[in-house]
């Protein structure tokens, strides 16, 4: 299969009920533009998010977490003057923000955010009622894709508290009330947003997702859901939107892995692809983000950034063709699994 790449080819997905969503390959992740690790501006967003709009990007992805509501009403002021029909948005459920006094306030990584507080809530009238925040916050009636946030070891301290999760997703009655958003037509098509490949194999097995929203797992660096998530989408009608193709910036030259410090042997990995990049003048970060996309089950890739010029620079980095020695090159080195998909 020959996958086109460039920032606005566009990537058909058709849900099992027939509806049709149609992605830009490169798409807008909005968590940091809700103040990831510092503040920005009101009209600094408002300049990046119409910059975004302004090369051709028309999925947006976003979700109460980011900032704690700053995301979703930072990309509305974008929202409010465009044709609804023009483009995609998802946002996620699974966390009530709840107001709170200053010392309780738990935004993490998200800096000068409202005085509010985050606690999980996959039951029923806990997806309604963040569905429904989540619109007035956006000042829209729908939104295209719903997904389920952070069902993942990474969020609730390893593996068996990820099950947990699902077991609560499943149980108090979160995917009853998804699925019933998606047959109603409120939503085109349900999924989780998940930092790990796991849950979402755990939910193919369980329950009917459309979409999953992968950061981090599928990159230059990380190839295991060949194996395993891929497969089972293709064989089960789902596709994956890929976030963090950065592995959250270690393939983009900075210092961080996984939102932490980088560990020596995946140092030594980068080192490695580093060299490969060099000795064919290719930037790594146009090489990962390129990587990422190339696959036919990913239907857009969601990178992110903060001002204009990131935002910008992403788009530059898929557009750029890259040669098929290149690719070649990772193989022969073991760089990369001998099946990945590579650009065409």
């Amino acid at each position: 299969m020959t996958i086109r790449l460039g920032t606005t080819a566009r990537r058909d997905f058709v849900t099992r009920d027939g509806r049709k969503l149609s992605f830009t390959t490169l798409g807008f992740g909005t968590a940091p533009l809700g103040n990831y690790l510092r503040p920005l501006r009101e009209e600094d967003c408002d300049v990046t998010l119409q910059a975004a709009w302004d090369v051709g990007i028309r999925y947006f992805d976003t979700a109460p977490l980011y900032g704690f509501g700053l995301s979703e009403t930072r990309l509305a002021r974008l929202l409010r003057q465009v044709d609804r029909r023009d483009y995609l948005i998802s946002t996620k459920v699974g966390r009530l923000l709840e107001p709170c006094r200053t010392e309780e306030v738990n935004s993490g990584f998200f800096i000068d955010t409202p005085r509010l507080r985050f606690r999980y809530d996959y039951s029923y009238d806990g997806v309604m009622r963040s569905y429904e925040e989540s619109l007035r916050r956006l000042g829209i009636d729908r939104v295209d894709i719903l997904f389920v946030h952070d069902v993942d070891a990474f969020a609730h301290g390893g593996r068996e508290g990820s099950e947990r999760a699902i077991r609560e997703l499943l149980d108090l009655g979160g995917w009853r009330a998804l699925s019933e958003l998606r047959a109603a037509g409120d939503v085109a098509a349900i999924g989780a947003g998940v930092n790990e490949w796991q849950p979402c194999v755990r939910l193919l097995e369980v329950a009917d997702p459309d979409i999953f929203l992968l950061a981090g797992r599928y990159t230059l660096l990380e190839q295991e859901p060949l194996d395993t998530l891929l497969p089972q989408c293709a064989a089960k009608r789902a596709c994956v939107v890929i976030g963090g193709p950065y592995n959250s910036g270690v393939l983009a030259g900075q210092s961080t892995y996984n939102y932490g410090a980088i560990p020596e042997d995946v140092a030594a990995r980068v080192r490695a692809l580093g060299a490969v990049c060099d000795a064919h003048r290719i930037p790594m970060a146009r090489a990962a983000l390129q990587f990422a996309a190339a696959h036919p089950i990913v239907v857009s890739v969601i990178p992110g950034g903060q001002n204009v010029a990131e935002m910008r620079q992403n788009a530059t980095l898929l557009d750029e063709h890259i040669s098929n020695d290149f690719w070649e090159d990772l193989r022969q080195r073991q760089l990369i699994r001998p099946g990945s998909p590579t650009p065409s």
